[in-house]
């Protein structure tokens, strides 16, 4: 029986994640998750594999990682489950995760081109980050803008929401996705073009009246609301709002969208004893039985995802083939060191600017 207690699930209601470690005859797993459906997936596992000890720590991603920062060298997390690569590759360049953890599963194509060379963390699924999620009531679709480019005309001034990357796990790749874009970034080099083309173009939202919230839910009230009429956001918060409390919400795509994968990995500082349970956790979520759960733990949000298991399919019907979705991938190694200073910067000059 799981507990949910200030946001942490703990098992048989103990509070202290060391004690309960240190009673257990097996090792406590504790799973630091971002993802709508990880209690459904916590639940699941448990009743699959009875005996084990796991903990859920659920919370936005960029609390989450900074709190990993601020852990350094005495770890709680065993395993970490957010959307978006970036924060990963930059977790394994600081020697944080556990090498070849990946299932021998049948990924996809998209699945396959989000695995890194040392196998360091797993993709899960893949969303869109830079959807242009629009009400319907407010604006057509023949009003949309064509590009971005159009998007930050004077045209869309007062119109546009979009979210804080410090809160919000998929924004910081949707900004270093439109960096890689209108930088023209061929993957080899400096990024200092790239970035500058990237900070020019939300300085002009940001003059525009571009409007921030911390995450998808004030970004989609806003939108409700009608303080904006579009949304530059993560494409299941647009699906999920459409099927469930905003009819007339709608998702459309400007070319390039970045895809943005949702990645597990094991925290490699743990004791082999928790890694061992953390890569059977891996395996169940990979699995087909944790894929169902994945896809219907949360019908209304994160479950919105396009699989990356060959033989998987969408969730919804409200979803386009993922092969009719204009995408880019970016490389998470070289955008995952930049995180941090593109966070600060977005804070001093569009946040506080």
């Amino acid at each position: 029986m799981l507990t949910v207690l200030a946001g942490v699930v703990a098992t048989g209601g103990a509070l202290s994640l060391t004690k309960n470690a240190s009673a257990s005859p097996k090792p406590t797993l504790v799973v630091y998750s971002a993802q709508g459906y990880d209690k459904a997936t916590v639940n699941a596992f448990i009743a699959t594999n009875p005996g084990f000890k796991v903990t859920l720590n659920d919370n936005s991603t960029g609390p989450l990682l900074q709190q990993i920062q601020a852990e350094g060298s005495h770890p709680t997390w065993g395993v970490l489950w957010v959307d978006g690569a970036t924060a990963f590759a930059q977790l394994d360049r600081e020697g944080l995760l556990a090498k070849h953890v990946v299932p021998k599963v049948n990924f996809n194509k998209v699945g396959l081109a989000n695995i890194p060379a040392d196998g360091s963390y797993v993709p899960t699924g893949v969303t869109a980050t830079g959807a242009l999620v629009y009400d319907s009531a407010q604006i057509s679709k023949s009003q949309l803008p064509k590009s971005w480019a159009q998007l930050s005309s004077s045209t869309f001034a007062g119109k546009i929401g979009m979210n804080d990357p410090t809160q919000s796990g998929p924004t910081y790749p949707l900004i270093a996705g439109l960096m890689n874009y209108l930088g023209h970034y061929t993957g080899k080099g400096s990024t200092a073009k790239a970035v500058k083309a990237g900070e020019s173009y939300l300085t002009t939202l940001k003059s525009n009246g571009l409007v921030i919230n911390a995450t998808n839910g004030p970004t989609l009230g806003a939108l409700a609301s009608h303080t904006i009429s579009m949304a530059i956001i993560q494409s299941s918060a647009g699906y999920g709002a459409e099927i469930s409390t905003n009819p007339t919400f709608r998702v459309a795509y400007l070319s390039p969208a970045t895809a943005l994968p949702g990645v597990i990995g094991i925290d490699g500082k743990m004791p082999m004893a928790v890694q061992a349970e953390a890569q059977k956790f891996v395996n169940f979520v990979l699995s087909a039985k944790g894929q169902h759960v994945m896809q219907t733990g949360d019908p209304q949000g994160d479950s919105l995802f396009w699989p990356v298991i060959s033989g998987e399919k969408n969730a919804s019907k409200v979803m386009p083939p993922l092969s009719s979705v204009p995408l880019q991938t970016i490389n998470p190694s070289i955008w995952g060191a930049l995180e941090t200073p593109v966070n600060n910067w977005f804070t001093a000059n569009i946040n506080n600017g």
